[in-house]
């Protein structure tokens, strides 16, 4: 599904004792730990390589019990549908995930935003508020709950870029590709105890 060789490589960075696994296995998914979600490209493809693999349930079942982080459409296959081919999610938060309007900016919005955090969560320590992280998306996630979200972002309009529920943390942006404040956010994840 995309960036999950830079995940992993981020990941093994700011945790060299840890063993990170790349899989779609669910047995291996269900053993974890903890649990990285990341996505790059289109969410029907998405879905369906998750669901032909196996691992939809497993991962379903991570967003229940064990600390999750989903990262670009790893936080909108959350949701229960994107407008991207009309997909249906996973349904674990409510919501969908809408398109930015091309007639409003120029799709897909790719580069540096600032993320204003919403509420604290140990997932923010060491990253100031309006820090500057990387986006490549033409969707983002708008839940209807406005509780979860942790950060917004403005391109166009103003949208949820980050949320949290108990075990749950899910970006927009690409932290493995946001320098230092990226590096730091997966830090937190992986020393966060939900």
């Amino acid at each position: 599904m995309g960036n999950l060789k830079s995940v992993s490589k981020a990941l093994e960075h700011v945790a060299p004792k840890e063993q990170v696994l790349v899989t779609a296995d669910p047995q291996a998914i269900r053993a974890a730990d903890r649990v990285v979600v990341p996505g790059q490209g289109a969410m029907p493809d998405c879905m369906r390589r998750l669901t032909a693999s196996g691992a939809r349930d497993a991962v379903v079942a991570a967003t229940r019990d064990k600390p999750f982080l989903g990262l670009c459409i790893g936080v909108q296959m959350l949701f229960e549908r994107g407008e991207e081919g009309n997909t249906p999610g996973l349904g674990v938060l409510r919501g969908g995930v809408p398109r930015f309007k091309d007639n409003v900016v120029e799709v897909p919005h790719m580069g540096w935003n600032q993320v204003i955090q919403t509420r604290p969560h140990p997932m923010w320590n060491g990253i100031p508020d309006r820090t500057w992280f990387y986006f490549v998306h033409s969707y983002y996630p708008a839940p209807a709950d406005p509780a979860v979200s942790a950060a917004t972002a403005e391109y166009g309009v103003v949208f949820t870029c980050a949320v949290a529920r108990d075990n749950i943390f899910a970006v927009q942006f690409h932290p493995e590709k946001s320098q230092s404040a990226g590096l730091q956010l997966l830090s937190n994840f992986v020393n966060w105890r939900p």
